[in-house]
């Protein structure tokens, strides 16, 4: 469990880093009105990372699957920005999104990191062109 909750602080501080860098990149790029919607869907996508880290805490001990609730704040988000003027929907649903960016750069991270730290004498040799043959054969059969 202690691995889970270093997987959930981690990806909650890159959320965040990410959140402010953005934030501030639309804000100098393009305008205020539109970061602030940004902030609010990163903001909405922190929230929902937050239900879903919780939802699979309670995993197994209490839930047999995963409740899709979560889902609604997104709904409720988007409905709210399109009947205000004042809200713009792209720019929220992108700031929702940050979380994802988030899992893309972990896993980026993840697989670059463990690839290289890997000794080369513990790399198991490719199969020989036979077993690859012998393999082939065998799922012909089945």
């Amino acid at each position: 469990m202690q691995e889970f909750y270093q997987l959930y602080q981690e990806l909650l501080i890159i959320t965040l880093a990410l959140t402010v860098v953005i934030f501030v990149s639309v804000w100098v790029f393009y305008s205020l009105n539109i970061a602030l919607n940004y902030l609010l869907g990163a903001c909405t996508g922190v929230l929902y990372l937050k239900m879903l880290a919780k939802d699979v805490e309670r995993l197994g001990r209490e839930k047999q699957q995963l409740s899709k609730t979560r889902l609604a704040l997104l709904i409720a988000l988007i409905l709210l920005a399109s009947r205000w003027n004042q809200l713009q929907i792209l720019p929220i649903f992108l700031g929702f999104l940050t979380y994802k960016a988030t899992l893309i750069i972990y896993v980026v991270r993840v697989v670059f990191i463990s690839d290289s730290t890997i000794a080369p004498e513990t790399l198991k040799a490719p199969p020989s062109p036979s077993k690859i043959g012998e393999l082939i054969d065998l799922e012909r059969k089945c």
